[in-house]
């Protein structure tokens, strides 16, 4: 697979049609058993929510950079308005019906040292007059979107999906569908489904061997009029049938937090990689790292273009190859990476010729945050700066190697209008830590003071001896000399 296609996936564009929630979770610590009852007393010290069911379907595909929109059910209340304003803020289009007389769906989780205790769901399942609004509003979005998942939690929302799909096909979108009916006649026309093996067995699916489950499989495709199924089956890993073929993907042995939310990865990704004209052999790959990924995280968790390209690079065992996602996209991801709580640390310059003393920085560097953002310096900026013969490497190589190092997360240029200096980088970015290098003190470096006033922290690392690109020149030049 060539990993250029993480490259590709702003490209992608998908509409998710589904059961929508709000995921909160209240997390704190508890040191003691209730006197009342033999449970645990938990101290609650923090609140979130999030995005969940086919909300966190959509907000997956976000944050894979493809464009998204969703249509869906929320109640007229408090929590239905947390839903539409965090759509806003992660950029996701939506259209909501709200009813006015059913709450919006919540589930509330209680979490004490990374360990679920207990989840409470507020929900009543949407009725006929609450969906009556959903097909017109599909219809509106529909024609702006590639390709279509049904994220199905059996709430009510779906329960005229077939005229859905029916709709979807006739507008020649691809479709997906995340099922929960053990009747997959009601999905009939789909181009894949993702059961998982719970499912796949209620809906008639025989899992005795693996000649039963293709079988059944097969027939339960055939019956349907569905073309594919990705069949999860947690430690064993994904299938990949169809009417022809059968292709076994080995799960990807991680160490598991929580498994919330990783149904909804595996439909995002794979989405994505469908909008893009992927193989289903190379989009259930890609799917499969992802959840393999997404289970370490804590609650229903998201994974980012950097994650999946490095598990593809790691896989295919080619220590060659690096992502860099696409420079309009960078500064998205380090918002991302912000809102998930990493520390960001930036540092700027030209690296020109890579050299040990800058591994040692860059390396440095990292160790003060989570993610580390290089501002490096254009041709003509370093033209400029070092005078006509420079810089040795273009830009591109330079972004090369520096992308390819473990401590480095995103590249970013900087110097094209003739101003030389990283400061307008460092506003847009607002980095958590910022950093450079040699003997420069915190008054003299670019950025420092407004750094500094948003609460940041500014670092100096020192220099290793004998090492600059400026004596490696030097060196070169002065050995082609003697030859």
């Amino acid at each position: 697979m060539d990993i250029s296609v993480f490259n590709q996936f702003c490209n992608a564009s998908v509409l998710v049609v589904g059961d929508i929630m709000l995921d909160r979770y209240m997390l704190g610590d508890s040191q003691r058993i209730s006197p009342e009852a033999p449970v645990p007393v938990v101290k609650i010290a923090k609140q979130e929510d999030k995005l969940g069911g086919a909300a966190n379907v959509a907000r997956n595909i976000r944050y894979l950079d493809a464009r998204v929109g969703i249509v869906g059910i929320i109640g007229n209340d408090d929590n239905g308005a947390r839903i539409a304003k965090q759509l806003d803020t992660e950029g996701i289009g939506h259209h909501l019906i709200r009813s006015s007389d059913k709450p919006t769906i919540t589930k509330l989780r209680v979490i004490s040292r990374k360990q679920q205790v207990v989840r409470l769901d507020f929900e009543t399942t949407f009725d006929a007059n609450d969906i009556a609004p959903l097909m017109d509003a599909f219809k509106e979005a529909l024609p702006y979107y590639s390709t279509v998942v049904f994220s199905d939690y059996n709430k009510g929302t779906l329960a005229n999906i077939s005229a859905l799909i029916q709709e979807a096909k006739r507008q020649s979108k691809f479709v997906l569908i995340d099922p929960k009916q053990s009747d997959l006649t009601l999905y009939a026309g789909a181009d894949l489904i993702t059961p998982n093996l719970g499912e796949f067995k209620l809906a008639g699916g025989k899992t005795d061997d693996e000649a039963a489950i293709v079988q059944s499989a097969r027939a339960l495709l055939a019956a349907a009029n569905i073309q594919t199924m990705l069949l999860t089956r947690s430690e064993q890993g994904m299938s990949i049938i169809n009417a022809n073929t059968k292709v076994d993907l080995a799960a990807k042995v991680r160490e598991v937090s929580d498994v919330t939310g990783a149904g909804d990865t595996v439909i995002a990704t794979m989405a994505i990689m469908k909008a893009l004209g992927q193989s289903d052999e190379d989009a259930a790959e890609v799917a499969n790292l992802a959840a393999g990924i997404v289970v370490t995280k804590l609650g229903a968790e998201i994974v980012t273009p950097e994650e999946l390209a490095a598990a593809v690079i790691e896989q295919k065992l080619n220590h060659g190859a690096h992502y860099q996602c696409p420079p309009e996209q960078t500064l998205r991801h380090i918002e991302l990476a912000r809102r998930a709580g990493e520390t960001i640390v930036f540092t700027n310059g030209c690296f020109d010729i890579l050299h040990a003393g800058h591994i040692s920085y860059l390396e440095k560097a990292k160790s003060l945050g989570h993610r580390l953002v290089i501002g490096l310096n254009t041709d003509d900026s370093i033209r400029r700066l070092k005078g006509p013969s420079r810089p040795i490497n273009p830009f591109d190589q330079r972004a090369t190697l520096l992308t390819a190092l473990k401590a480095v997360d995103w590249v970013i240029p900087f110097g094209d209008a003739g101003n030389d200096t990283p400061l307008a980088l460092i506003e847009s970015i607002k980095p958590d830590v910022l950093v450079k290098g040699g003997d420069y003190t915190i008054a003299t470096i670019v950025g420092a003071e407004e750094t500094l006033a948003r609460g940041g922290k500014v670092k100096v690392i020192e220099f290793v001896d004998g090492c600059s690109t400026t004596k490696t020149i030097e060196r070169i030049r002065q050995s082609a000399t003697r030859e």
